[in-house]
């Protein structure tokens, strides 16, 4: 009796301890540590399949507990002794199984009707005040086009709160896949073949999206970020992008206007430093002199298609370069001009010999692009 004791104690300190390991690791799969997780939707799309998957996981549990329970109640109720005869041989009961064919008949329809009604209405096309994204996939990055606002950005999807957005997605080069998971399940995009997919933001905040289908050796980080704004910051947003629009580089200064009597004088934009003044300069003479304007585009409005890199209009005011491999800050930046093959092998954009000084040069006139 005392070694029968002893063991149930040892039984149960061990399965307290794993309950407590197993607390503490869900306790860390949280928003905060896994901002990819699809637990905490914020669409009316995602929560269309969090709605499915919660019911599913529901009628699972009851089946499990229900089974299991029954099974460790055999396992006691009957276990067989030393001395018993041989158990009654029983081939059928009739009103068992036809309780055991029609109970998992009836759960299965109880998660297929929501299944199914969810499929139809996350296929359906969202009618209204819909704004249009135009996705396009590439190795490996993304781009975003706003063909209402003749708007074009790279890497950042801006998207105001309360309003749908419905995406036309495709791809110039392979199969890729669109994820936003917090705000929509996966789609897959193809070359010559348009992808549709709508939600609905229910909460500013900028959050992560990632390539979900293998397409090449950078798969991992192709991501974008997804930068859900009150109507008027997206209103405010797509004022402002609307402004950058095809210039050419170093444009003449125009003569100062005179003065109209006993009018104050007009106080523009504070100028740059002359360092930095200087630097955005030689930046751009090496913009042009590198070949990357031949390959970038400077103007968000209205601006040129088929461009084999990223629209640069506003990457000064990004948090993350290389499609989400990097932070956006200056040293990372000009490591990244210097040597992109080294942080992310593969991509189009070839070393180009960028000395460290003109890196910073480069820098500074990037950064005035925001």
């Amino acid at each position: 009796m005392l070694l029968r004791i002893a063991a149930t104690r040892r039984s149960a300190f061990w399965l307290a301890s794993a309950l407590c390991v197993l607390g503490l690791i869900l306790a860390g799969c949280t928003p905060e540590h896994y901002p990819q997780t699809t637990l905490k939707p914020l669409s009316d799309f995602a929560k269309i399949g969090d709605n499915i998957q919660t019911t599913t996981f529901w009628w699972a549990l009851g089946v499990f507990i229900l089974v299991e329970g029954a099974l460790v109640y055999a396992v006691f109720r009957f276990r067989g002794k030393p001395g018993d005869p041989e158990p009654k041989q029983i081939h059928g009961n009739t009103t068992v199984e036809i309780l055991w064919t029609a109970i998992p008949a009836l759960i299965l329809a109880a998660i297929a009707v929501p299944t199914v009604k969810g499929i139809f209405a996350t296929a359906a096309t969202p009618h209204g005040d819909a704004l249009t994204v135009e996705v396009i996939g590439h190795q490996w990055w993304w781009e975003f086009r706003y063909p209402d606002l003749h708007i074009t950005t790279a890497n950042e999807l801006h998207i105001p709160v309360g309003q749908t957005v419905a995406t036309k997605m495709g791809t110039i080069d392979v199969v890729h896949s669109f994820w936003a998971p917090r705000f929509a399940g996966k789609r897959d995009v193809f070359p010559n073949r348009e992808t549709r997919l709508w939600f609905k933001a229910e909460q500013p905040g900028e959050y992560s999206g990632q390539c979900a289908e293998f397409c090449g050796i950078q798969h991992g980080r192709m991501a974008f970020r997804i930068k859900a704004q009150t109507p008027e910051e997206f209103q405010a947003w797509a004022a402002h992008m609307q402004t950058l629009k095809a210039t050419p580089l170093t444009p003449p200064a125009p003569p100062p206007a005179a003065p109209r009597p006993g009018a104050a004088p007009e106080q523009g934009p504070p100028a740059p430093p002359p360092a930095v003044a200087a630097a955005e300069t030689e930046g751009e003479k090496l913009f042009l002199s590198k070949g990357c304007v031949g390959c970038h585009a400077l103007n968000a409005f209205n601006a040129p298609t088929g461009m084999i890199g990223p629209n640069l209009a506003n990457v000064g005011a990004r948090t993350y370069i290389g499609a989400g491999t990097l932070k956006n800050t200056d040293e990372n930046l000009a490591r990244w001009i210097q040597n992109p093959q080294l942080i992310k092998q593969g991509v189009l954009m070839p070393n180009l010999g960028v000395k460290p000084d003109e890196a910073r040069s480069l820098v500074a006139f990037l950064r005035a692009h925001q």
